[in-house]
């Protein structure tokens, strides 16, 4: 089954959505240049729930910026977005709350936020609003916004793939489109006959390219070369290293504190089988480095003299050039683990929900992996530790396992095969196809005026 918003491959959105929608004389440069029209500033209201949803923003707001110098950006998110032009109304972080029981407990202010963001946009008159991620905060934004004829999106797509696809319903009350980061996620749309498009993982555009093409020891060279806290750390060292494994714990407060010290569990007693092993941890800002260095001075000198916590400002992809220099990757569930399989590094997944929370959704969930690119290969290509698997022993014995030779070998050739599937089904420009999909429902509305 086909959904008229998904083209094949080889056809060009903007074309197929002009040809089927706006008048034979009208094309593409006519729709490019009506976008770029100035009668009034395009003012768009924008909400990324965590710093994942900050890089996403940041992309799909560079794009329209690009097209359209007079954008207003209202709403909330991180560093990148605020450098696109956005003036966040209040910091990210107070939407990315993790968990159903978490959620609970955070409740009054979450209200709170919603009530402070809809004045903004009344105040600030939006044309658009762009929900990033975050669906049970933005989908609640959106149904209020739509009645008011203020163009909705959804940039990624809930999981209604894997659990709850009733929620489709709500879905289409509140967004005129979807934008959705994977191709396994488009059927349940074209099901309900709602518009969505799978636009790709940014990474898929913005990921350097030379991060994989350099050979490891000079990516290693490099990443140390650049950072005072690394040349420190491998200088006391020298060349006793065995092999270096990047472990990322999350993002999220809640993700570190309660999965690096699963994490620390596992290493301590892979420093057992093997002293020369080495720990890089990239965080994502100076507060993450306090909290995760926090949690290892707890920990035995062994063990902290095995790791090096690091934040550096100056290079934005610092995580990622960390990764590609890295033999293994540990890392919590989420985008790392995409980072991780694009950038062709094997990878140990380590996650741990609250209780309640995990034996709510072990109920809910259809699909039977975490990891995207088990998700996205349909079988288990990188080992998942959940809940009680996660523990030191298993950790442990699982991280040793892949390096072995042929375990190592075999991952990444699965890794390298579910990479060119995602590349080859993964080919829209996200903010072209906002652009189209916002004509289109104006000419529609168009035609259906008295």
């Amino acid at each position: 089954m086909k959904d008229s918003a998904t083209p094949d491959k080889d056809t060009d959105l903007t074309d197929q959505t002009a040809t089927k929608y706006l008048p034979d004389s009208q094309a593409k440069p006519q729709v490019e240049t009506q976008f770029e029209a100035k009668a009034a500033p395009l003012v768009i209201g924008i909400v990324a729930g965590e710093v994942s949803g900050d890089s996403l923003g940041a992309d799909f707001m560079q794009q329209l910026n690009n097209l359209r110098d007079d954008i207003v950006w209202v709403g909330v998110g991180g560093p990148k977005m605020q450098a696109q032009g956005l003036q966040s109304i209040f910091p990210l972080e107070r939407l990315a709350v993790m968990g159903l029981v978490e959620v609970m407990s955070q409740l009054p202010d979450l209200l709170k936020a919603r009530r402070e963001l809809l004045t903004a946009f009344k105040a600030a008159a939006i044309d658009w609003f762009i929900g990033i991620d975050a669906p049970d905060f933005n989908l609640r934004v959106s149904k209020k916004l739509k009645p008011q004829g203020i163009f909705c999106v959804q940039y990624v797509s809930p999981s209604i793939w894997a659990w709850r696809e009733s929620r489709i319903h709500n879905i289409k009350a509140a967004t005129d489109l979807v934008l959705c980061l994977f191709p396994f996620e488009l059927p349940v749309y074209e099901r309900h006959n709602h518009p969505a498009i799978c636009v790709g993982h940014p990474l898929l555009r913005t990921l350097d390219q030379t991060l994989i093409e350099t050979p490891i020891n000079q990516r290693r060279s490099e990443l140390v070369w650049h950072n005072d806290g690394l040349q420190q750390f491998f200088i006391e060292r020298f060349d006793d290293v065995s092999q270096l494994i990047c472990v990322m714990p999350g993002s999220r407060r809640g993700e570190i504190t309660a999965i690096l010290p699963l994490m620390l569990d596992g290493i301590q007693k892979l420093i057992l089988l093997d002293p020369k092993l080495c720990f890089i941890i990239p965080t994502v800002d100076q507060n993450h480095q306090y909290i995760v260095q926090e949690v290892i001075d707890q920990r035995s000198e062994q063990l902290r003299s095995a790791i090096v916590v690091v934040y550096d400002d100056s290079q934005p992809t610092f995580s990622q050039q960390a990764m590609a220099a890295s033999d293994v990757v540990m890392l919590a569930s989420g985008t790392a683990t995409l980072e991780a399989m694009l950038l062709e590094r094997p990878m140990v997944v380590v996650y741990q929900l609250n209780q309640m929370t995990y034996q709510i959704a072990k109920r809910l969930v259809k699909v039977p992996y975490v990891a995207l690119p088990n998700i996205l290969a349909g079988t288990a290509i990188v080992p998942e530790l959940i809940q009680e698997q996660a523990s030191g022993d298993n950790i442990c014995r699982t991280v040793m396992r892949l390096l072995q030779p042929r375990a190592y070998a075999e991952q990444l050739r699965d890794l390298l095969a579910t990479k060119q599937a995602l590349e080859q089904q993964s080919n829209h420009d996200p903010a072209n196809s906002v652009i189209e999909q916002w004509f289109m429902q104006k000419f529609i509305q168009s035609r259906h005026k008295p």
